[in-house]
């Protein structure tokens, strides 16, 4: 058993080695997990390894949130400027996606409907986000057929993301009760605050009141146990949410 118990802490000390080789530590590390496997290995863990896998991918989508707050059109202005220089679909896929995400949901759909006439028109990514700026720009009849297209070819993709699509495109067509049944499906399968909240949206819209304020509750219930990311990430379909509240003439308070 002694020889197991160290032949363990040699392995550990092995993958950590590979670790600090493959990632660039210095040479000093590999000293240490060979001369004190065990202890060595555990403060590589501690002191090298987590703050890469957790606390570093942390502090990235931090600094890329201030990024966004402090200059909220650098992606587009750099995506133009490669777009310029090299103008291939990826990067016209890039600026329309940027684009995109600024609210310029306009320009947007005719950088994606370029990027539709190309070799990778069949592409998931574009016509997903296609799809996405069509619904932007309330031209729900195009963003249908990509829908349609995705889900027959591509049923595994973004599948919550290209039913709610579907579902926004179908009410915005005049086809209420497949837009709802659709909504309902999404909720069942789902059973995210993004499917509860686009069916809070259609319910408000249809008048269905009583639905519209069954959900919200249940909305209000997974905000207060959401962290601060999960609230960001939402931000776009709560504002409409909250649209839909005030066309509908509903009151928080």
């Amino acid at each position: 058993m002694p020889f197991l118990g160290l032949g363990l802490h040699v392995l550990l000390a092995l993958l950590c080695g590979i670790h600090a080789i493959r990632n660039g530590q210095p040479l000093y590390w590999l000293i240490i997990l060979f001369s004190f496997p065990l202890l060595g290995s555990v403060v590589y863990f501690v002191a090298i390894y987590l703050p890469q896998s957790r606390v570093q991918r942390t502090a990235g989508k931090v600094m890329a949130s201030a990024v966004k707050v402090l200059d909220p059109s650098r992606e587009v202005r750099e995506a133009r400027l490669a777009l310029e220089d090299t103008p291939t679909a990826q990067n016209q896929m890039r600026l329309a996606a940027a684009l995109l995400a600024m609210g310029e949901a306009e320009e947007a759909a005719q950088r994606y409907q370029a990027c539709l006439q190309g070799p990778f028109a069949s592409d998931p990514d574009i016509r997903l986000g296609a799809a996405q700026a069509w619904v932007a720009c309330e031209r729900f009849q195009e963003a249908l057929p990509q829908l349609t297209a995705l889900r027959q070819e591509r049923p595994e993709f973004r599948v919550e993301a290209v039913a709610l699509l579907t579902a926004r495109s179908l009410a915005g067509t005049g086809r209420a009760a497949e837009a709802r049944a659709e909504l309902e499906a999404a909720v069942s399968r789902f059973d995210t605050y993004e499917s509860r909240a686009e069916l809070a949206i259609w319910a408000y819209g249809a008048g269905d009141l009583a639905l519209a304020a069954r959900l919200s509750a249940e909305l209000d219930k997974l905000a207060s146990r959401s962290h601060a990311l999960a609230r960001e990430h939402r931000e776009a379909v709560n504002r409409r949410l909250q649209a839909a509240r005030k066309s509908a003439g509903v009151s928080r308070d």
